[in-house]
């Protein structure tokens, strides 16, 4: 947490080689870690949780999307459905199939009903200590998170490794931050900074 660059994109690269670093072992762990501690949103049923199809080195929220649906919950994948538009979410159970979106991560086929989220399930870059995140650029989570706001409220929950906290994140006027960072060893509550 030591950080002394500046700018996102060089914060970005660093935590991305951090994560990177870590082995499959020890994200498998995290992953089960995060699964089996209490989730810290209560889950009633039906409460809508949409989660995402990991990538390259980013923790898998498919463990703990397992215990949420043992407990009640309904679903949803992300959909990119443009390079500037807000995500969808779609309906998703783990015995469905997936398909390759725009951007070749698996998503649910186009008839999968779209759903609103109560609950989203966040990958990261990097994040601080006030709940700013940096994701990878392209301002999808923070123009879902603006569009969905306007629609009901929800919980943006953060799933990262230790290894990803920085000291402090530039933020600007449209990122949004999140309500808490699960990691494997910790739940971290923005709410109440």
């Amino acid at each position: 947490m030591t950080e002394t660059f500046l700018d996102k994109a060089s914060l970005r690269t660093a935590a991305l080689a951090r994560r990177a670093s870590l082995s499959g072992e020890t994200r498998g762990a995290a992953a089960q870690s995060i699964a089996t501690r209490a989730f810290p949103v209560p889950i009633t049923a039906g409460t809508i949780v949409a989660g995402y199809s990991p990538i390259r080195s980013e923790l898998d929220p498919i463990p703990l999307m397992h215990a949420l649906a043992a407990r009640g919950a309904r679903l949803a994948l992300p959909v990119i459905v443009a390079r500037d538009a807000p995500l969808m979410f779609r309906q998703w159970s783990p015995t469905d199939a997936l398909v390759a979106g725009a951007l070749g991560i698996l998503e649910p086929p186009p008839e999968a009903p779209p759903l609103l989220p109560d609950i989203v399930l966040v990958p990261l870059a990097a994040f601080d200590r006030s709940g700013h995140r940096i994701g990878y650029g392209a301002g999808h989570y923070d123009r879902t998170f603006e569009q969905l706001r306007a629609s009901k409220a929800f919980v943006a929950v953060g799933l990262a490794f230790d290894v990803q906290e920085i000291a402090a994140i530039p933020v600007q006027p449209h990122d949004v931050a999140l309500d808490y960072v699960l990691t494997e060893t910790r739940t971290i509550d923005f709410r109440s900074i």
